[in-house]
């Protein structure tokens, strides 16, 4: 009986657990636990920095599709954000006549992920030495109350140099870095404050660029590069601090100059003196007659009062304040007439130059300084016959001046008319212009107001030696 009751017991326990595993009542499986999420790709950066001398404005192409427009010598594109590959990279250089000509590329760079990349076109077109130069870091948070500081030297005209970066009246001693030219130094963290960059030639004591106190406040993040100096100075270099959204820091030495020539351009006016701060006894300029002007000067940069007086006397023609900035140059003409003061009175047109030579373009500069020729038009042709030619430059007015233009080297023709006709007031006859210059023209009137002229600088003639400074 004990028999029969066990599997009575056992049968009942069998039939309950086939019914749990029956068809109707399948066994649940838990669902699979879901992916992990794939790794955050963090993006390289890339900007492109001008830092050629003698180049002209380029466009840079990536992947064949212009992504920076002319950009100028000493200036910077905006940061790009791009997904780690290998881009094709290409510098046009601008040509007169809107023509382009690649001159870097087209470069395959690899793009690594996390990494900064500043691609730097460094040396000089004349003698073929231009070249990119690629400088890397990492990308890498900055943390409170530091500047993050990364130092290229990329300056053509500077051999090896040490850089020593101290607090503003330290004493020079172990140099940062000792860098060759296209070297760099690592991405460095440091606090934010007053710091002082001086470059020296390796193991000595001369400074050759002085960038005086900087103040560099929390969250800056630098490229600051050594580049050639388009200044006003002795120094060969100044440095360049480029932020990563693009936005450029000139720095210029501590010791540049300003730069000053002035030019007699009133034909009915005797010789002059330029006399700075009423020092009547040295003159900067004694006996300037029309319509010679002088070399460069290299005053110390601030206010200044100059006069133009009729030479060896104090009878002023030109009394004017004047602030000359820092590594700038100037070119002051004195303008006007003895004879017509009511409308053309003697008065100073000042003019900012810029010195720097491009190696594919002759820079011309054309100034309307004739009080006898009203408003003007110009032309610059291939040969002497303007009969169907258009103005280059119309209805230019007394004391305008039609900036640095650019031409491709070759023979050219300049005629100046008054505006509207084709009659011929000055004409230069054939012009050869070369590559690597600039040239200067100003009109002016005859002497003794007898008919107009033309006062020729620069590339147009040998250089004035300067005289004395201040």
């Amino acid at each position: 009986m004990k028999n029969i009751i066990k599997l009575s017991v056992a049968a009942a326990v069998l039939a309950t657990l086939t019914a749990c595993n029956s068809s109707s009542d399948p066994v649940q499986v838990p669902p699979p636990p879901p992916p992990p999420p794939p790794p955050v790709v963090v993006d390289a950066t890339l900007r492109v920095v001008h830092a050629s001398f003698d180049a002209p404005a380029v466009n840079v192409k990536v992947n064949g599709d212009v992504v920076i427009e002319g950009l100028a010598f000493a200036d910077s594109s905006d940061n790009f954000d791009l997904p780690p590959a290998t881009y094709a990279v290409a510098v046009d250089a601008l040509l007169p006549g809107d023509a382009t000509a690649t001159v870097i590329g087209p470069l395959d760079l690899a793009l690594a992920e996390a990494k900064n990349y500043k691609v730097f076109a460094v040396g000089l077109v004349a003698d073929e030495t231009l070249e990119p130069l690629v400088v890397t870091s990492d990308v890498a948070p900055l943390a409170q109350g530091n500047v993050r500081v990364q130092v290229v030297h990329a300056a053509s005209a500077a051999p090896t140099v040490d850089v020593h970066v101290t607090a503003p009246d330290a004493a020079l001693s172990a140099p940062l870095a000792t860098l060759d030219y296209k070297a760099f130094t690592g991405a460095v963290d440091v606090p934010a404050g007053n710091y002082r960059v001086r470059i020296t030639l390796p193991g000595e004591d001369t400074v050759v660029f002085d960038s005086g106190t900087l103040e560099l406040t929390s969250g800056m993040d630098l490229v600051v590069a050594a580049i050639n100096s388009n200044y006003s100075g002795a120094s060969p270099v100044s440095l360049l601090a480029v932020t990563p959204e693009g936005e450029v820091l000139p720095i210029l030495d501590a010791n540049s100059t300003s730069s000053l020539r002035v030019v007699h351009n009133v034909s009915d006016a005797p010789a002059v003196d330029i006399v700075v701060n009423d020092n009547f006894e040295t003159p900067l300029v004694s006996d300037l007659a029309f319509p010679d002007f002088t070399g460069y000067v290299t005053p110390a940069p601030g206010d200044y009062n100059v006069k133009v007086a009729v030479a060896n006397t104090e009878t002023a023609v030109i009394d004017a304040d004047v602030t000359l900035d820092d590594g700038v140059f100037y070119t002051v003409i004195a303008t006007g007439s003895l004879s017509d003061a009511d409308d053309f009175a003697i008065t100073p047109l000042v003019l900012v130059d810029d010195t720097r030579t491009i190696a594919t373009e002759a820079r011309v500069r054309l100034i309307h300084g004739s009080t006898l020729a009203g408003n003007v038009d110009i032309y610059v042709t291939a040969t002497a016959d303007i009969a169907d030619a258009t103005p280059a430059f119309s209805n230019v007015p007394y004391l305008a001046e039609t900036g640095y233009v650019a031409l491709a080297a070759g023979d050219y023709f300049v005629t100046v008319t008054p505006t509207g006709t084709k009659t011929a007031a000055i004409e230069t006859g054939m012009l050869s212009l070369a590559a690597n210059n600039i040239y200067t023209a100003i009109a002016r009137d005859g002497e003794g107001l007898m008919g107009v002229g033309l006062t020729v600088m620069d590339a147009f003639v040998v250089a004035e030696e300067p005289v004395a400074g201040m």
